[in-house]
């Protein structure tokens, strides 16, 4: 931990995001209390939705990581049944990812902020061909397009958004992956004992298995690594969030569950969007204290 004017260093404990693709609206408010507190993790992963949470936090701007899953959701660009059927997905994400963040654009992303900052960042994709993940840092994002396309990979819905296609490769959701969508092990493999957690589902959670595999395998017919995958995701969530509660109970962890999930991970309702935001706000807020002792990041 190093303290600068302002702002408190965090170099022994790795920040993830948890995706849940509108549920964000609500893990937003840690981005906007860690930005306004003015805890600047070293390392900061996250997947699917999380990867957006990740950005907008190494970007520090507040402002953006409320818009992005509150009042982003009304442009009538965002997406729905018209882009699903034109196979632009239920949520159009090219728009999302690719455009909206431009300058002079709807969502614009503040690049010359997340350039400056000197965290290092993880954002985790799925191959659907070969079912390997693929982890994304700086190195690999040198323009703001290169950032842009692989938040847009990592936070591929399978069936509800058209496959990403990178560099020779086929990309989906980075929750088809091996933590089932918690950046955990990637932490642990690159030498982390302490983290900050930040989950899209209440501490009672239990993902179930899908009710009918036939469906989903012919689905996915063309990718059947991804089909597997899909299938099994809800073994390997079950098993991440375990861990992730082992490590909280050896005070390891410091854990953000959403004491209450208002909304799902389609939900477009502002008014819903815009009240599950307020709890993670004020949720985050009153957990505020209790990171930092974590952390060693008392205030004086």
């Amino acid at each position: 931990m190093i303290e600068t004017t302002g702002t408190t260093r965090i170099s022994d404990t790795a920040l993830i995001f948890e995706g849940g693709g509108m549920r964000a609206s609500l893990t937003s408010g840690m981005v906007v209390t860690l930005l306004n507190a003015g805890l600047d993790f070293d390392w900061v992963a996250g997947i699917s939705a999380g990867a957006s949470n990740a950005v907008n936090y190494l970007s520090g701007d507040a402002r953006r990581a409320r818009r992005s899953f509150v009042e982003f959701a009304a442009d009538e660009q965002f997406g729905g049944l018209r882009y699903f059927a034109r196979g632009q997905g239920m949520f159009n994400a090219e728009y999302i990812y690719q455009k909206a963040g431009g300058p002079e654009e709807a969502l614009p992303f503040d690049w010359e902020s997340f350039q400056s900052n000197p965290s290092d960042m993880r954002i985790i994709a799925f191959d659907a061909e070969s079912g390997d993940e693929v982890v994304w840092s700086r190195k690999d994002t040198p323009h703001i397009d290169d950032l842009m396309v692989r938040v847009r990979a990592s936070s591929t819905m399978p069936a509800l958004m058209p496959p990403v296609h990178l560099d020779g490769h086929v990309y989906v959701d980075g929750a088809m992956g091996e933590d089932g969508g918690i950046a955990l092990s990637q932490a642990q493999r690159e030498g982390f004992e302490k983290f900050v957690i930040v989950l899209t589902q209440e501490r009672s959670y239990r993902k179930v298995p899908q009710r009918f595999p036939a469906v989903y395998r012919s689905m996915f017919r063309r990718y059947p690594a991804l089909g597997e995958a899909l299938l099994t995701r809800w073994a390997r969530y079950n098993e991440t969030r375990e861990r992730i509660f082992a490590l909280e109970a050896e005070g390891k962890a410091h854990v953000f569950a959403p004491e209450r999930m208002p909304v799902e991970n389609g939900t477009r309702d502002l008014s819903r969007l815009a009240a599950a935001h307020r709890l993670g706000l004020s949720q985050s807020r009153r957990e505020l204290p209790a990171m930092r002792e974590f952390l060693g990041a008392e205030t004086v």
